[in-house]
């Protein structure tokens, strides 16, 4: 009985596994904490994206297109940023995703959830 119930289990688990990642897809941005004015992210299973950052206003203040083999590690100094709120945007063919920048005079965070996300 004790078997059932741990194999049942397992399968609940994988199953549940299974089904976040079908809803997320082949895109997964993992937003990683940095040192002092600089941000980190990673993404899986991609081998190509275009970052953007922007203000508040929407006006690009940096833009580049990011390759990889199996995937995207990327960091960004921020210390010539103005104290201010900004939005990183990474776009593959298929989706778009953006977070929140927020830099102060000592760091700048990184919002871990996404402000949007869409399909292209």
């Amino acid at each position: 009985m004790k078997t059932i119930l741990k194999i049942s289990l397992v399968v609940l688990v994988a199953m549940t596994t299974m089904s976040t990642y079908a809803t997320n897809g082949d895109f997964a941005l993992k937003v990683m904490s940095g040192n002092g004015k600089e941000i980190s992210f990673a993404v899986n299973q991609i081998q190509k994206v275009n970052v953007t950052i922007t203000d508040k206003f929407h006006n690009v203040i940096y833009s580049e297109v990011v390759t990889g083999k199996q995937g995207i590690l990327k960091t960004y100094s921020l210390e010539e940023f103005p104290v201010g709120t900004y939005f990183l945007e990474v776009e593959t063919n298929s989706k778009k995703v953006t977070h929140e920048i927020v830099v102060s005079r000592e760091t700048s965070t990184l919002s871990s959830k996404s402000l949007a996300s869409a399909n292209i």
